[in-house]
């Protein structure tokens, strides 16, 4: 069963997730600039018996409303959104899973509160986009192009590398946010630099990447895993860039293997 949670960050930000299982270590997944925490259901669903789990719903990320102010969608908030979950959910140090954005919320929040992270899942991420002005810029541009979300939406699609039976799902997700709100947060999915960052991160950590993923492909979790200290890199086959709803099999079975 999964429940829902709505709350306040320290700023007055709407955050919210998705919560499973009551006993165990505790995962947190945190989910991309298109998704909403639904992304991780098949994981909530697969871990909850075994985990406590908490798949964080980023401010301005569909729901919950009300919209924060755009000036509060910032990869600092994002952290501040985990760990007010996690705070609210008893969870002192947890595995934090994350994909794309997510990702990038995982390494903003090694330098706010490294004492809280015990292991990273990197999927389909990175630490530095490549002409990342420009290619945040060109998002945006397209976003007032389309005009809206939902039109926005089927044309995004088309380059997530997608199995079929996952576009309604993702045209749903990425419909359910506010122009504005995605505005802000494709500044703050796409701009940072985290290179630095990653040499100073020591906890085990997985990276993956899907076999067909367009936006992050290899040679960008790869040089993740370089920067990670024993870090691992793992493919996931038949999936693109959103590999833990492409493969949810796949991605399960890879993720117990490193919890284990």
């Amino acid at each position: 069963m999964i429940d829902t949670l709505t709350l306040l960050a320290p700023d007055g930000a709407y955050a919210g997730a998705r919560c499973a299982g009551t006993r165990g270590d505790a995962l947190v997944f945190v989910h991309g600039v298109g998704s909403t925490a639904a992304i991780w259901d098949r994981q909530l669903d697969a871990f909850a018996s075994t985990h406590r789990c908490a798949a964080i719903e980023l401010r301005g990320n569909g729901v919950p409303k009300p919209e924060p102010e755009p000036a509060t969608i910032t990869r600092r908030g994002y952290a501040h959104d985990v760990l007010a979950v996690a705070d609210a959910r008893g969870i002192e140090r947890f595995t934090i899973v994350g994909c794309s954005l997510g990702g990038v919320v995982a390494f903003e929040l090694w330098g706010l509160a490294p004492e809280r992270i015990a292991k990273m899942v990197i999927v389909g991420s990175f630490a530095a986009y490549p002409n990342a002005r420009a290619y945040a810029d060109g998002i945006a541009a397209a976003v007032r192009a389309a005009g809206d979300m939902p039109h926005f939406a089927h044309e995004r699609a088309a380059r997530l590398g997608l199995p079929p039976e996952r576009l309604r799902e993702t045209l749903e997700q990425m419909a359910c946010k506010e122009v504005a709100s995605y505005l802000a947060a494709t500044e703050a999915t796409w701009t940072g630099d985290y290179r630095a960052v990653l040499p100073t991160i020591a906890v085990p950590t997985l990276v993956a990447y899907g076999e067909r993923d367009a936006i992050a492909p290899r040679a960008l979790s790869q040089e993740i895993a370089d920067g990670i200290p024993g870090s691992r890199l793992v493919e996931i086959a038949d999936a693109g860039h959103v590999a833990n709803a492409d493969a949810p099999a796949a991605f399960n079975a890879m993720l117990q293997e490193f919890l284990a």
